[in-house]
């Protein structure tokens, strides 16, 4: 007997950045994602902040879905305006840009290029409380609207110290699921630094860095860190947390 399946949508996000003086915009498209559509402004004012090129959510004037655009990338592009007072180095971002770990950046390179970024230090998250760790996978499971109808999604997932969940989002993505929180937290003007983030699959030093930047001090993974993603973590005082699975978790850092 022939049973329908739902399927987690996948689509590309391009992203393009105006900059320059008001009355002479230059427009540079920085980078294409594969992403589940949703939460399209969260993504793309979280990319830019955990990639450096602004440093406050006021250095973004406005972001739109552009219209100029074939029917059929209708809804796929969206155009940034950076404040005109905004430093923007297209050469740089170009050579620092790395949109995921399986580009072949070299570790210690990829580390050094993130540190310039982090202009913000991390509180340390202090002393970490079992209970409240091993609840959190089965809260984020809970509120996974999306993973419930497909087990096919990705999510990440902010909590407060004390394990309230608040922020989660999905996304085909594991990089795009945290942008997404953390350009909703940043919509909001919801401090970072004591809070801590869960993924739902393994570390990976992609994530890491944007948890660096952002100033969460502590990140949990379902799966396994990848030895870049330790190395960032402890260069940056961040506690890591893998194999968060039942009442068990590997502490990596600091």
């Amino acid at each position: 007997m022939l049973k329908q399946d739902l399927l987690v949508t996948e689509e590309p996000l391009e992203i393009r950045i105006g900059h320059g003086p008001l009355e002479d915009r230059i427009e540079m498209r920085s980078s294409v994602t594969m992403r589940t559509p949703g939460h399209d402004a969260e993504l793309v004012l979280g990319f830019l902040f955990t990639e450096g090129i602004i440093a406050d959510p006021a250095d973004v004037l406005r972001m739109v879905h552009c219209e100029s655009v074939k029917s059929e990338e209708r809804g796929n592009v969206m155009r940034a305006e950076l404040d005109p007072n905004v430093p923007f180095d297209a050469a740089r971002f170009h050579r620092n840009f790395y949109t995921t770990s399986s580009c072949g950046v070299c570790g210690k390179s990829s580390i050094e290029a993130v540190l310039t970024q982090c202009v913000r230090a991390i509180i340390p998250f202090g002393a970490i409380d079992p209970e409240v760790i091993t609840a959190l996978p089965e809260r984020m499971r809970q509120a996974q609207a999306v993973f419930e109808h497909t087990g096919g999604i990705h999510a990440a997932a902010l909590f407060d110290r004390q394990g309230k969940l608040l922020i989660l989002r999905e996304d085909i993505g594991r990089h795009n699921a945290v942008d997404k929180v953390i350009g909703a937290a940043l919509m909001a003007a919801m401090p970072l630094t004591a809070t801590q983030l869960l993924v739902s699959g393994r570390a990976g030093f992609e994530l890491v860095q944007k948890c660096a930047v952002a100033g969460i001090p502590l990140m949990a993974a379902v799966g396994a860190p990848s030895s870049t993603a330790v190395q960032l973590a402890r260069e940056r005082a961040l506690v890591l947390i893998g194999f968060l699975r039942g009442d068990r978790f590997n502490v990596y850092t600091p």
